[in-house]
C-alpha cells in the first residue's frame, strides 16, 4: 500500500506529495492537496478488492489538520483520529509556532498536538465506571487493586502526547464516581465514615518528590488509587538514523534503555539514571571515556553497596573523589581519636 502511494506521487522538487502512515489495518494518508487525497483513496479501494477488503465508510474521513471543511455536503472538523490518539494542528503566535526547518527555516503558524482521543477517553471512563458498579459491596482494597492496573497502563499508553489537561479531568470524574460509590455503601448522613474513604494527604511520586493532594483514595493499611496525573509527561526521543545497537556506542543506548551490548546491568542503568553525565564534573560521558563506578558514601565509612549510593564517574574525576574522600576520612578519625582521648 505504502508503494501504491509512493509510485502515484513521488517526490517532487524533494517534496513529499503524500505519505502514509500504516498500522495493522489501519492507516492515514497524508497530503497537502485535497485533489491528492481523493485518487489516493480510490486506489486503495481498488487495491484492497482482489484481497476481499474494503474501505468502511463509517470509519473513513477525508479532513484538514487545522481548519474545518466542507466534504460531500458535510463539515468535517479539524484533525483525526487514529490508534486512539486525535492529530490536529492549532493556530497560534509567533512565539509558540512550529518552523519549517532546514536553512531557509519560516513560521508556519500552527503547532501539532497529539492528544488522547474523545472515543478513548470516554471509553476508558466506562470500563472504571463498570468496575465500580461490579465492586458496590466489595472492600475497598478490591476495588483498589482492580482499578490501579487499568488505570497505570491507560496513562502509560498516553504519557508521550499532550495528555496532562486529559489526565486531570479524568481525576475529576473518578472522584465523583468513588464519591457515588461511598454514598452508597455509608449514606450522605454519616460524615466520619465518609472521610476515611476520601481525605487529602501527601504521597510521594516516582521522581521522589512529595506532592500533596486534595483527595486520596486510600486504605488503613496504605493501600491507595493511583491518579492519572501522577504519570509525569514524557516526550519520545527519536533514535537517531545511524545509531544502531551494534555501533559501539553503549553511553548512547545506556543513556536511552538503561542496557547496552556489552556493557554491564550496573553501568547501563547509572547512566541512564545520571542521564549520560558524570556527576563529578558534570561532563556528558562519551564510549571513549573510561568510567568507574564509585560509592557515594565510601564502604568504609558506612557506605552500602546498593544502586541508590552508587555512582558513575570518569576515571579521573573518581581519583579526585577517592582522594578526597581519604582526606575527610583522615579528620574524622582524627576528630574520633581526640574525642575518645579527653574522655
Amino acid at each position: 500500500m505504502v508503494r501504491l502511494i509512493e509510485t502515484m506521487y513521488p517526490k517532487k522538487a524533494n517534496r513529499v506529495q503524500a505519505s502514509l502512515v500504516r498500522y495493522a489495518d489501519d492507516f492515514v494518508v497524508i497530503s497537502p492537496s485535497l485533489d491528492i487525497i481523493e485518487p489516493c483513496k480510490n486506489a486503495i479501494s481498488e487495491w484492497l478488492k482482489p484481497v476481499g477488503l474494503e474501505i468502511k465508510p463509517e470509519k473513513t474521513r477525508v479532513c484538514h489538520t487545522l481548519n474545518p471543511i466542507q466534504y460531500e455536503g458535510r463539515t468535517e472538523e479539524a484533525g483525526f483520529d487514529l490508534l486512539g490518539f486525535n492529530i490536529r494542528q492549532y493556530p497560534v503566535g509567533k512565539y509558540k509556532s512550529g518552523k519549517t526547518g532546514g536553512t531557509a527555516s519560516r513560521l508556519i503558524g500552527h503547532k501539532t498536538h497529539i492528544k488522547p482521543s474523545k472515543k478513548a477517553v470516554q471509553a476508558h471512563t466506562e470500563v472504571i465506571k463498570g468496575v465500580i458498579k461490579q465492586h458496590k459491596t466489595a472492600p475497598q482494597s478490591a476495588l483498589i487493586s482492580r482499578l490501579n492496573p487499568i488505570i497505570r497502563g491507560w496513562e502509560n499508553y498516553y504519557s508521550g502526547v499532550v495528555s496532562s489537561e486529559t489526565f486531570s479531568k479524568l481525576d475529576d470524574i473518578i472522584w465523583q464516581m468513588l464519591r457515588a460509590w461511598k454514598v452508597s455503601r455509608c449514606g450522605k448522613a454519616n460524615i466520619e465514615k465518609l472521610r476515611n474513604y476520601l481525605r487529602p494527604g501527601t504521597v510521594i511520586l516516582s521522581n521522589g518528590k512529595e506532592r500533596h493532594e486534595t483527595w486520596l483514595f486510600r486504605t488503613k493499611d496504605g493501600l491507595q488509587l493511583w491518579k492519572h496525573n501522577w504519570t509525569p509527561i514524557v516526550r519520545h526521543t527519536l533514535i537517531k538514523p545511524e545509531a544502531t545497537p551494534y555501533d559501539g556506542n553503549w553511553t548512547y543506548w545506556s543513556n536511552r534503555k538503561g542496557q547496552a551490548i556489552g556493557t554491564p546491568n550496573r553501568v547501563a542503568k547509572l547512566l541512564k539514571k545520571q542521564k549520560g553525565k558524570c556527576t563529578w564534573c558534570g561532563q556528558y560521558l562519551t564510549p571513549y571515556d573510561l568510567v568507574e563506578v564509585d560509592h557515594i558514601v565510601p564502604r568504609n565509612l558506612g557506605g552500602k553497596d546498593e544502586y541508590n549510593n552508587l555512582q558513575l564517574l570518569h576515571r579521573h574525576c573518581h581519583d579526585d573523589k577517592t582522594a578526597l574522600d581519604n582526606v575527610n576520612a583522615v579528620s574524622l578519625t582524627m576528630e574520633v581519636r581526640n574525642v575518645q582521648a579527653r574522655a
